[in-house]
């Protein structure tokens, strides 16, 4: 070994320490891979606000939508891995879709960075109001007295609301078609159209309409009831067993310098515990779970593994 390499490789771990605490010198991008308004979305827009300011530099939020938002986290594990590029990564991009999807375009363990966990909601099991059930178990029984009749709508094919519904479908033997869209707030919006009769969507596209009385909760899909909605009985109440949990996080390409990743998780640390943060991520149903970033990709890893079972043992695919 060369003189110069082996100064090279001394130099390089300097180099890198040096380029993370100068970062960012430009505006990075986060992209979101589903439409304005949804859970994905509010979750990267409300935080990118703090960690713009904290990071002295605007973070612009890029809406790139389609295939469960895995267009979004393709394009991201395709992006050089300089901190520039994130993607609001979820239960749906990271979670469900490297199960579902054959042609992915990235893989989720060694094309990603998990740099930081943001938060965690329940999915809501929510109906329109023409619908005769104020509970999950009433719901059951009218939809197995009209098998087939009503609709479903999802945020896309291979995300959580798909899924979520699917693993519902599966436990309780009912027949509910599936509507898929490009994001929860599109599919939220037609629940309230009465195009569609049901939804279990991400919390924070239903807090306003069942406030207003627009829709109708049923259940949440956490283990937990809702510290938001603590009337709202869990699904798994009525369904023994059902458990979704949605979750938000910054995800980068893969092999980004571990001095870059260790400086922006400790920045979004900052930013999603700020009381603003805090208090904006809450009110619309997220629960701040900020941690390492070594924490998040064990989490991911689970997650990945669990889905992957419920998949192949429900032999769901991609429609």
């Amino acid at each position: 070994m060369t003189k110069r390499l082996l100064a090279l490789l001394f130099l390089a771990p300097f180099a890198s320490l040096v380029a993370a605490q100068s970062f960012p010198t430009k505006p990075p991008r986060l992209l979101v891979g589903f439409v304005a308004g949804g859970g994905v979305d509010q979750t990267a827009r409300i935080t990118a606000v703090k960690l713009s300011e904290i990071m002295g530099q605007p973070i612009t939020v890029e809406n790139k939508t389609g295939a469960g938002g895995t267009i979004a986290a393709a394009t991201t594990a395709k992006s050089a891995p300089d901190g520039y590029s994130f993607v609001l990564c979820n239960v749906g991009s990271h979670g469900v879709g490297p199960s579902l999807y054959k042609n992915l375009g990235y893989d989720a363990l060694k094309d990603v960075t998990y740099i930081g966990l943001i938060g965690v909601t329940p999915n809501m099991m929510a109906v329109h109001p023409s619908v005769p059930a104020n509970t999950v178990a009433e719901f059951i029984a009218y939809a197995k007295a009209n098998p087939g009749k009503l609709s479903y709508g999802s945020s896309g094919v291979g995300t959580s609301t798909h899924l979520g519904v699917e693993l519902f479908k599966s436990m309780t033997g009912v027949q509910i078609v599936h509507v898929p869209y490009k994001g929860g707030a599109a599919s939220s919006a037609d629940l309230v159209a009465g195009q569609i009769q049901l939804v279990i969507t991400n919390l924070p596209e239903q807090v306003a309409y069942i406030r207003a009385g627009r829709t109708r909760a049923l259940g949440v899909s956490t283990a937990k009831r809702s510290p938001r909605f603590p009337d709202v009985p869990t699904i798994s109440e009525t369904v023994p067993g059902y458990e979704v949990t949605v979750w938000y996080g910054l995800c980068g390409p893969g092999s980004m310098a571990r001095a870059l990743v260790e400086r922006i998780n400790a920045d979004l640390g900052k930013a999603v515990t700020s009381p603003e943060t805090t208090k904006r991520l809450s009110d619309v149903g997220i629960e701040p779970s900020p941690g390492t970033s070594e924490q998040f990709t064990a989490f991911a890893q689970a997650e990945l593994a669990k889905w992957a079972k419920v998949i192949k043992e429900a032999g769901i695919t991609a429609e």
